[in-house]
């Protein structure tokens, strides 16, 4: 039997453990280390996950962590056997960022989050934990306030996602944007082409693609003019979502830097009109609308089949799930399991 291939390598994440945990009513944040822990332990069929990747923002690694803070971390984290990868940069409001389309100051914090994270992230390829990975960011807007001027705001968003390009380009970094359906200016697949067209950094400024969170862009949820699925679609047609699918992958591609293996069962939560998100659901989910294995490919590949090998890593995202899902080891190994087929069916061998 031929040796299984060793890239991408396997990431897990780290902040499904913070995103919608620690409010009013909510459960509390799950720890970096109980995550780290759970990462180390997954195992299948010997394979492990090779690296986590990390959310810069307190309860974790705070963004504003010193150089001997940063330093304690990586010897922290190789002590589970695991690399760096991604980062989450905290650009909005309520982490000390701000609106990417919003005052000269807010947009000044914005790109002030992301000169912090680039600066952690410079430090920690130089200590050897990182070698591959950008930095996460979105348009810290939402749609309903985008709407009032589209085509001003998504300019307004593209100066300040350049200026956050060239903070990361001083420390050797790149960003990438996750297109998600409650971002202003992302929240459709045609409107992230636009903006990262009009931000002009390829290789600086791409796109980071959650397979489910992108599989929405077909349902046109906020931006029904990008719709690409017919109203009332039939699941069951399943070479209907694949060309819609398709179409999303092959017009975003080219600006892809970072990847998310994710499930998703087609459904939104939110409040109003606009302000709508994705649900991710475990891997094992019946409801899941994707084939995981297969739709991976859509990205991991060129539109001619061939392997793009653009994605040194990629990272299971599975947010808003119950702590006790997230604490429980056989979560891990499915998220693992899956992640092994993808990399089987798309990966090499270095």
């Amino acid at each position: 039997m031929a040796d299984p291939n060793n890239y991408p390598k396997l990431h897990n994440a780290a902040w499904p453990g913070v995103v919608g945990k620690g409010g009013e009513g909510g459960e509390p944040v799950i720890p970096l280390d109980r995550l780290l822990e759970l990462t180390a332990k997954a195992e299948v069929d010997g394979q492990k996950f090779d690296g986590i990747d990390l959310w810069l923002a307190d309860p974790h690694l705070s963004i504003d962590s010193d150089k001997d803070q940063v330093k304690r971390m990586v010897d922290h984290i190789a002590g589970y056997g695991l690399k760096v990868g991604s980062f989450v940069a905290p650009i909005w409001a309520g982490a000390g960022g701000g609106s990417a389309m919003g005052s000269a100051e807010e947009r000044k914090r914005f790109v002030s989050q992301v000169r912090k994270a680039a600066a952690i992230g410079e430090q920690m390829r130089e200590l050897g934990i990182r070698p591959t990975g950008g930095i996460r960011i979105d348009s810290s807007t939402g749609v309903g306030d985008w709407d009032k001027d589209p085509v001003g705001n998504t300019k307004i968003i593209a100066e300040t996602f350049r200026e956050a390009g060239k903070a990361a380009q001083d420390h050797g970094e790149f960003l990438v944007a996750e297109g998600e359906i409650c971002w202003g200016g992302m929240q459709s697949w045609r409107e992230n082409v636009r903006l990262l067209e009009a931000v002009n950094m390829p290789g600086v400024v791409g796109y980071q693609a959650d397979m489910a969170h992108s599989m929405l862009f077909t349902l046109g949820y906020n931006a029904e003019q990008d719709r690409l699925l017919p109203e009332g679609y039939d699941w069951q047609d399943r070479s209907v979502l694949d060309a819609a699918y398709r179409q999303v992958a092959d017009a975003l591609r080219p600006w892809t830097y970072d990847f998310h293996v994710a499930q998703n069962d087609g459904t939104v939560f939110g409040s109003g009109d606009h302000e709508k998100t994705g649900r991710h659901v475990q891997v094992t989910d019946p409801n899941g609308k994707l084939d995981v294995t297969k739709h991976a490919g859509y990205w991991l590949r060129d539109d001619q089949g061939n392997l793009t090998k653009k994605m040194r890593h990629i990272a299971w995202d599975g947010c808003m799930f119950p702590n006790s899902v997230m604490t429980a080891q056989q979560t891990w190994n499915d998220v693992l399991g899956a992640m092994i087929k993808v990399r089987d069916a798309h990966g090499w061998r270095e």
